[in-house]
């Protein structure tokens, strides 16, 4: 990119939710009191597939009593 600002985005799972603030409406109040604009920022959040319980191609969600779940998902920074 132009910027040479860069983030990769490492994870196990198999997809990710992006939220872009549309519903920001300068409300809110951040650090020092910035207010937050619509689309003044985004949310990757990774994740498994929405419905995954009802879609049989899709992982699986399902937890059983006795089971750990865990997951990993590493965000780097970097400029090139």
């Amino acid at each position: 990119p132009k910027s040479g600002r860069v983030m990769e985005v490492d994870t196990v799972e198999p997809g990710i939710q992006f939220y872009s603030g549309n519903f920001l409406d300068g409300k809110l109040k951040g650090k020092s009191g910035a207010q937050y604009q619509k689309h003044a920022g985004f949310c990757l959040e990774t994740q498994h597939f929405p419905d995954s319980v009802n879609q049989p191609n899709f992982p699986s969600t399902i937890l059983h009593p006795g089971q750990t779940y865990r997951t990993t998902t590493v965000y780097r920074f970097s400029a090139r």
